[in-house]
């Protein structure tokens, strides 16, 4: 049966007219357009006729191929077509979900996701033989969970991503067997609401959890500076929440004592998303103006060094050990890496090179033992943090948490030297699951 929602409008193509189009794919050199236009007429008079058909998967297919080609327009459409042909299609809806967040359309994406995941809660990836069976509990309804691509790959691992937020309570009892479960919702404002059913389900299971519930809530910004108080040689800006912009928003920011500069940005954000830096009352007037939700404000700390440079570096713990990941030196306050201008600029690189290979010379002995300190003190299998250096040898810390991307380099490219550093992290994430597990049951 077609479906009604009114995300889309009824299907209108017709079997002529993707002939048609098919004709004119092929005479423009575009063989993948035109099968897919073969393959929507056929779909489309099978539906016509009343047959069953595998037509709407086969769409369905042909749309996820321009999705991974980063072809989204044509994604989108190819995609909504098979979802008007047949609803029932989980991993469609999950990918035009992507597609809209992408474009910044969230309630959209928002409708997908729950269509998504009203069909399918569970998703296996396995192939193979593979050595462990790892239970992936994410956050279906954001974008919180901690990048796990490195750390359980397949076909090594068998992949068993939940969507415990979706799930129903007696749904746990249901799910196929696993040997260790991996909480990646790693981003505490996601994991906080959900806290009390993540740790329900982590005191039920007799297998090993990694990353606790109770710990990655600890994270959050606001409470950050008070999980890291006492430690030596690490510094922390002040930060509060505020639930809703309303008009007691500045009144709580002044009987916190924070004062200009200010950084203001949006609850479950990263990569500056939303990030806006307040540097007088009329800016801190707009940017309170602007929020639609909860919201962190924290001190603005200028931490440019000497060169007028500012860094970020990124150390990421497996099992509370230190692993460097990368140094990112840019001219502005707001630190990325893809925007802070390293490739190409051979100081920058050389810099970041000496950091990799021999973080506690680069750092000093206080900035090391800071940052052992940290991943001790959070207390998490898998988390990082993003701080500078300070004058006095101690450490600035921007954030801490499980949600740090880590990921390899372009081989041959420029950065991949970086690659042998990250591969560091994944061996010792194998390491951990392998002590952890011990010897898995029978291969799924």
């Amino acid at each position: 049966m077609p479906m009604t929602d009114a995300l889309f409008s009824a299907v209108t193509d017709t079997p002529s007219q993707h002939r048609d189009e098919a004709q004119r794919a092929r005479a423009n050199g575009d063989e993948l357009a035109a099968l897919a236009h073969l393959i929507a007429a056929e779909a489309l008079d099978a539906h016509a006729a009343g047959a069953i058909s595998d037509g709407a998967a086969r769409i369905a297919m042909v749309a996820t191929g321009y999705f991974m080609k980063g072809d989204h327009t044509s994604a989108q459409r190819w995609y909504e077509l098979a979802l008007n042909l047949d609803a029932a299609q989980a991993a469609a809806w999950q990918n035009l979900a992507a597609i809209h967040t992408t474009a910044g359309r969230d309630d959209i994406a928002d409708h997908c996701r729950d269509r998504a995941y009203a069909l399918q809660r569970v998703y296996v990836e396995s192939s193979g033989e593979p050595v462990r069976r790892v239970l992936l509990l994410c956050a279906g309804r954001s974008a919180g969970n901690v990048p796990f691509d490195l750390l359980v790959p397949t076909p090594h691992n068998a992949r068993i991503k939940y969507a415990i937020d979706y799930a129903q309570p007696y749904e746990d009892a249901l799910l196929p067997p696993f040997d260790v479960v991996f909480n990646v919702i790693g981003d505490a404002d996601i994991a906080s609401p959900l806290q009390t059913r993540v740790e329900r389900f982590a005191r039920a299971v007799s297998r090993p959890v990694l990353n606790v519930p109770e710990r990655v809530s600890a994270t959050r910004r606001d409470r950050l500076p008070a999980l890291l108080h006492g430690l030596d040689g690490v510094q922390t800006a002040p930060c509060i929440r505020i639930e809703a912009a309303d008009a007691h928003a500045q009144a709580r920011i002044d009987s916190a004592g924070l004062k200009l500069p200010l950084l203001v940005r949006p609850v479950a954000t990263h990569g500056g998303e939303g990030l806006v830096r307040c540097d007088t009352p009329v800016e801190l007037e707009a940017a309170l103006a602007a929020q639609s939700g909860p919201f962190y404000v924290s001190a603005f700390r200028d931490t440019r060094d000497a060169d007028d440079s500012y860094r970020k570096y990124r150390v990421v713990f497996v099992d509370r050990k230190p692993y460097p990941y990368h140094l990112a030196i840019s001219p502005h306050w707001m630190v990325h890496y893809f925007s802070a201008g390293m490739e190409g600029v051979r100081w920058k690189l050389d810099e970041e090179a000496r950091f990799l290979a021999d973080p506690a010379a680069a750092l000093g002995e206080r900035a090391a033992k800071a940052i052992a300190a940290i991943g001790q003190r959070l207390d998490l299998d898998y988390a990082g943090v993003d701080f500078t250096l300070l004058p006095d040898g101690s450490v600035f810390v921007f954030e801490a948490n499980a949600t740090m991307l880590v990921h390899r380099e372009r081989a041959g490219g420029e950065l991949a030297h970086k690659n042998d550093y990250v591969q560091r992290i994944a061996d010792a994430f194998e390491a951990m699951m392998h002590a952890r597990v011990g010897a898995p049951r029978g291969a799924a």
